[in-house]
This record gives C-alpha cells, structure tokens and sequence, in this order.
C-alpha cells in the first residue's frame, strides 16, 4: 500500500520552485499505557478544569494565551495566529548547502520523506542528483503549524529527506555540563581503550540487528496474561562491584566476547502459570531473554 502524504509544500532553489508532498518517514513502536480505573477497569478521561471558577470548562472556552510575566498573559484567538502564520512566506526557502558532517547530530529534531507533487519530478530529481554529487546537504526555513522551522534536506536513496532543527538558542550550551578532571592516565590505558574500540567496530550501522528487548517481554507477558497466566516479575540481580581499577577493567573487557546489542543482562521474567479457567496450580519458571 503506497504512502499517504501528510502535506505539501514548495522548495525554493534560486528561482527554480519544486512542488513536494510530505510523508511520515518514522513512528515509534515503544509500549503505552492507558490509565483505567482500579475500581471497575475503565479508561479515564482527563478534564480541563478551571481552579478559579472550580469547575469543568469545555474546549470551546479556551484561548491561547502567551505568558508575558507571572501570570500575566497577552491572548490570542485562533483567526488571529491563523493570520499570523499565513503573513509568513508558505515555500521551503533553501538559504545555502553545507556539508552533511558540518552538522552536529543533536540539532535534529523529527523527520520526513519528501516527494515530487503533481509537475515537480524533473526539478525534484535534479535537486537531489546535484546534492548527491556534490556531497552537500540543504539549509532552508519555513513555517508550519504556527512556527518558523529551520531545516535540513538531504538526498537519500533515490529522493530526498527533510528533517527539523533545533534552532541554536534551542540547544542547551555543553560547557553547562560538569565534566570532572580526567586524571592521570597510566601507560598503555589508552592503546587498551583503542583495542577495546577497534574490537567493537563495525564496518556499518546496521539497524535491523538491534531490538526492544523491553518490547519483546512485554509483549510475552501480555500475552501469557491474556491466556489467564498468572505473572511474577522477579527482582533484578544486584549489580557487581565496581572495577575501580581502570587498567583492570580494559583487560577484563577485551577478554569478553561480547556482541552489539547485547552489551546489558536482560531481566529476569519469574512466570508463575496458573489456570483461572481449571483452577489449577501451576509451576514457576523462570526465563531469561536476551
């Protein structure tokens, strides 16, 4: 079943205008939760409450309000941001081409596939063919749902990929972070971190070998209880000693065999099997997944 596009757009090359669509590129498969009541089991349903009338308000009373001190509010209606969003200019306007490595990773925020709209094949392909030959990415801006968004555009595989940055007063400063002293290294610490290193390189990321080990539990658990399974999750074994010698832990560490993916012990799932439908007792088993 072909992709459904979440939106369109424009991407402005100099004077050339490429018509694209928009289409969800990623979606997280984490487990989620729904709140239900202990009592009867039912689902909640959350409410906006108003503190000062002390009472339920209905989403038809509400406006948006943008906080100009404490509790100090300048509003707005929805006409009013509409307005403001459509003064904007609505193409993707590329300000200039860097290459892909000049951009640190942590300014990436949420991503997307772009494809040709109705008219823009032959400008979208050559966008993107002049980009791969060229080995440079696309910075550009535009607005959407009522805010001004720095992006990126990169070729990949045989289109084109565009991804939202984090603006640069976004991203918290890293000399914020404590970093501590780092000691005085004893010799041959550092050729045993680089074996170490060169033992768990690989010549490419490969996603597909990586698993939600979590998820995967889940998941097993779910279903043992949907078939009336009664579970015991077991306590998770207390953690080793620390190595404090820093020699000694390399030594250690390049003496393993240890495999991406699998570098932390999966917990310990205790299944206590008992038959609600016979009434039965059954035995308990204990199961490690990795």
């Amino acid at each position: 079943m072909p992709a459904r596009s979440v939106g369109s757009g424009t991407v402005s090359f100099g004077l050339v205008s490429i018509p694209v669509r928009f289409y969800v590129a990623t979606h997280s498969e984490s487990p989620s939760f729904n709140m239900l009541h202990q009592a009867c089991g039912s689902r909640i349903k959350q409410q906006v409450y108003c503190p000062r009338d002390e009472r339920v308000v209905e989403r038809s009373e509400l406006i948006r309000g943008y906080e100009v001190a404490k509790d100090q509010y300048v509003t707005f209606t929805d006409e009013e941001l509409r307005a403001l969003e459509a003064a904007a200019s609505p193409s993707i306007d590329i300000e200039e081409f860097v290459p892909l490595e000049a951009v640190d990773p942590i300014y990436f925020e949420t991503s997307h596939y772009l494809g040709p709209d109705k008219g823009g094949d032959k400008a979208y392909h050559l966008l993107a063919d002049a980009m791969r030959e060229t080995g440079v990415v696309a910075v550009a801006q535009h607005v959407s749902r009522g805010k001004e968004r720095l992006v990126l555009i990169r070729p990949i595989a045989e289109g084109l990929a565009i991804h939202t940055l984090y603006y640069a007063d976004e991203v918290r400063p890293f000399g914020e972070i404590g970093l501590g002293e780092p000691g005085q290294r004893r010799a041959g610490e550092m050729d045993l971190a680089k074996q170490l290193v060169g033992q768990l390189t690989s010549k490419g990321f490969r996603p597909e070998q990586y698993h939600d080990h979590y998820r995967d539990r889940l998941r097993e658990i779910v279903e043992k209880k949907v078939a009336g399974e009664e579970m015991t999750i077991a306590e998770p074994a207390t953690p080793r000693a620390q190595v404090i010698d820093l020699m000694d832990a390399l030594k250690q560490s390049l003496a393993r065999e240890r495999k991406p993916g699998a570098m932390k012990p999966a917990a310990v799932v205790a299944v206590a099997s008992k038959r609600r439908a016979t009434g039965g007792s059954g035995r308990a088993a204990s199961k490690k997944k990795q």
